[in-house]
């Protein structure tokens, strides 16, 4: 009689918080829609080249913080920097603190002016430790 055995494993229990975050990196790199990903520190870890296109980033935006002229955030009432209290309450950085899914729209300083975008993020766990955050954006 032929014998079978099973094992079932939590395949998360063999990944680090790198390969998560250099597996969904790979895949925002070669995403169409606008997105990025970042670290718990807030530095990006990839960009989608259609974000790069909207934002009309001129530098690679890889291994920056977020907030160094990447995403430059503007304030919807008077068109100024966003304030640090606001800053803190994007959803690619709220994903961060509250580990929660984070949905909102921002204002952001583009090439060809100021855009107003739909973002999307979900925080990214590894080994019960939020790692970064993957964003989605909408131009609304």
């Amino acid at each position: 009689m032929p014998h079978v055995e099973l094992s079932i494993s939590d395949p998360r229990s063999s990944l680090t918080a790198e390969s998560t975050l250099d597996r969904w990196g790979d895949t925002v790199a070669d995403a169409a829609e606008p997105s990025l990903v970042i670290d718990e520190q807030s530095v990006v870890v990839a960009v989608s080249a259609s974000l790069e296109d909207l934002l009309g980033l001129t530098e690679p935006a890889v291994d920056r913080p977020l907030l160094e002229g990447v995403l430059q955030l503007l304030d919807f009432a008077d068109g100024g920097a966003l304030d640090a209290a606001e800053v803190a309450k994007t959803p690619p950085l709220l994903a961060l603190k509250s580990g929660r899914l984070a949905r909102g729209l921002v204002r952001v300083r583009c090439v060809s002016g100021p855009r107003t975008f739909d973002a999307i993020a979900a925080p990214l766990i590894q080994d019960d430790q939020i790692v970064g955050s993957l964003t989605f954006f909408s131009a609304v």
